[in-house]
């Protein structure tokens, strides 16, 4: 009997052991993620002015996280000039074609996407960047931040309430088209192919031929 006690006690220690190891793990992860910094926009800038970032860094603010931008391949690049020059020569002055800058779209987001359709204002946004119900079409062009675009970017352009936006995959050489934003990113989502066509919602006019637009 006594054997029989000194098992059941060993056991019990070991439980208590093991649920203390536990309680240890757990509460040094929270403690973790409690101390996570996400940084603000004034911050972001802050951090610029006084040369934390380098003045010719490429990065980008979204969901205060600070991140790299990957280089701009030829592919990329002729993408972006091709779709700059459809929607100016469309434009007649309706909107502001903005290529690769800040759109804000809240205190811990400020991110660049390959392009954007603004709301016109007098001053051509001089002396603030525009947001979200400016925009009214943003457009990324993804090679290898595709993962990035869909995962992250593309929630948080929903959750700011974005119109419209479009990833020009350059992997599978498609363009997806979103709308419909809400709180967990879009309601609507198309996927086109070459042979198809594709226009911004507000402006049915400013075509884009997706086989030229994609063709190598």
């Amino acid at each position: 009997m006594g054997r029989g006690c000194g098992s059941q006690d060993g056991a019990l220690e070991k439980n208590r052991l093991e649920f203390a190891k536990a309680r240890t793990i757990a509460y040094s992860f929270l403690m973790f993620v409690q101390t996570k910094h996400r940084f603000s926009v004034k911050e972001y800038y802050r951090m610029a002015e006084t040369g934390v970032l380098h003045p010719d860094a490429r990065v980008e603010l979204l969901n205060g996280e600070i991140t790299d931008r990957s280089p701009i391949g030829p592919f990329h690049g002729s993408v972006t000039k091709y779709l700059n020059q459809v929607f100016t020569m469309a434009a007649r002055g309706r909107w502001i074609t903005q290529v690769q800058d800040p759109v804000h779209l809240d205190d811990h987001s400020e991110p660049e996407p390959d392009l954007a359709l603004l709301k016109p204002v007098a001053d051509f946004y001089r002396r603030r960047h525009p947001q979200p119900e400016d925009v009214f079409l943003l457009i990324e062009i993804s090679d290898s931040t595709l993962e990035m675009d869909q995962a992250e970017k593309l929630p948080a352009y929903g959750r700011a309430g974005v119109a419209e936006v479009w990833i020009v995959n350059l992997n599978e050489l498609t363009i997806e088209v979103y709308r419909e934003p809400n709180f967990t990113g879009y309601g609507s989502k198309t996927i086109l192919r070459a042979g198809e066509t594709i226009a911004p919602l507000a402006f049915p006019d400013a075509v884009v031929d997706v086989a030229e637009l994609l063709k190598r």
